[in-house]
């Protein structure tokens, strides 16, 4: 029973604001996506491609500095790959990322919210007693995702609408999570 909390105690993250930055970045750009639909659309591309680039350097940070902390962290790391890949193709080539950034976003969103749903999981195996709402999160942007990816020209400008959901629902989720990890950060500094 002792090596069990000692474990869990040990596994507290040192750096758990970096989901909260990243949660906070994806709620202004889903913000920022529902106040200006017309211009959103062509603009969308390159604040997409800067927020997968600034999201992904912040992952791929939060991975390595805690990847002897928390199990798993390799998914953690390959999300962070990922989106600084994304991140350099959508600003590389404009005019393709706007025809294809239902795709982009809709699979990056995807990965993602898998990606959150075994967070939750991760969580719940160290008895953080609101997991549940951190998978519900997740199966929100699932839901999301599913939808980009089905019919991306979904009645003209509504893309920037789905897209802005999605963003807002990843970014609650990061930010719920950092709180997560806040706390048992701060349970191991009291210990």
């Amino acid at each position: 029973m002792e090596h069990s909390l000692f474990k869990k105690v040990k596994a507290a993250i040192d750096y758990w604001y970096i989901p909260l930055l990243v949660g906070i970045l994806f709620v202004i750009i889903g913000f920022w996506s529902f106040a200006t639909p017309v211009k959103a659309y062509l603009t969308l591309a390159f604040l997409f491609s800067v927020s997968f680039l600034v999201s992904g350097i912040f992952e791929i940070i939060f991975a390595l500095s805690n990847r002897k902390k928390i199990d798993n962290w390799g998914w953690t790391l390959v999300s962070g790959i990922i989106g600084l890949g994304v991140g350099i193709v959508l600003i590389a080539n404009p005019l393709v990322s706007i025809t294809l950034l239902p795709l982009y976003v809709g699979l990056a969103i995807l990965f993602r919210s898998v990606m959150a749903i075994f967070m939750a999981f991760n969580l719940k195996s160290y008895s953080v007693p609101d997991w549940k709402n951190l998978l519900g999160l997740g199966i929100l942007g699932v839901l999301f995702s599913f939808l980009l990816l089905w019919n991306p020209v979904f009645a003209g400008l509504s893309i920037v609408y789905w897209t802005a959901f999605a963003f807002i629902a990843s970014g609650i989720f990061y930010i719920y999570f950092s709180f997560k990890l806040k706390r048992l950060h701060d349970l191991e500094e009291r210990i």
